[in-house]
Parts: structure tokens; sequence; C-alpha cells
């Protein structure tokens, strides 16, 4: 072999181990960054208890605008069968 042939493949060689070393580098860096994100979450998130009482303030909010909505069907089908009651005496006169 010649040294011209060698030398792209030494350079490439060298580009390669050159990468491998900061892959190594960054793997090293996760893992850090994963041990030190286990060891600071102690427990659920200290705004849980908030998010959960406004869970529950906006069900009891839904359900409210549900029995609403029953309550204002109902009357407009009261009232729809008042109009038709009274429209059937006016057609009997």
């Amino acid at each position: 072999m010649s040294k011209e042939q060698t030398k792209p493949s030494e350079s490439l060689v060298q580009d390669l181990l050159a990468e491998r070393r900061a892959l190594k580098v960054e793997v090293e860096r996760m893992r850090l960054e994963v041990a030190e994100a286990k060891s600071s979450s102690s427990g659920p998130d200290p705004k849980l208890p908030e998010l959960q009482q406004e869970i529950e303030r906006l069900r009891y909010q839904l359900a409210s605008a549900r029995a609403e909505a029953g309550r204002l069907r109902e009357e407009r089908d009261e009232l729809r069968q008042g109009i038709e009651h009274a429209m059937e005496q006016i057609d009997r006169k």
C-alpha cells in the first residue's frame, strides 16, 4: 500500500475514534442527568392537592350545569305543552 492510500483511512479512523469518545462523554453526561433527576424527584408534585381540588370544583360545576340544563329542558317542555294546549283551545272557539 502506498502512503496516499493509508492516509485517508488513518484520517477516517481518527475521526471515528474522536466521534466514539464524544459519544461516550455524551452517554456519561446523560447517565448523570438521569441519576440527578431520580434523586431530586422525592415524591408527588406539590401542586397535586391543589389540582385535585380544582378537578373536584370543576366536576361540581359540571354537575350543576347539567342539572340546570335538565331543569331548563323540563321547563321548556312544560311551556311547549302549555302553548299547544292554548292553541287547541283557540282552535276550538
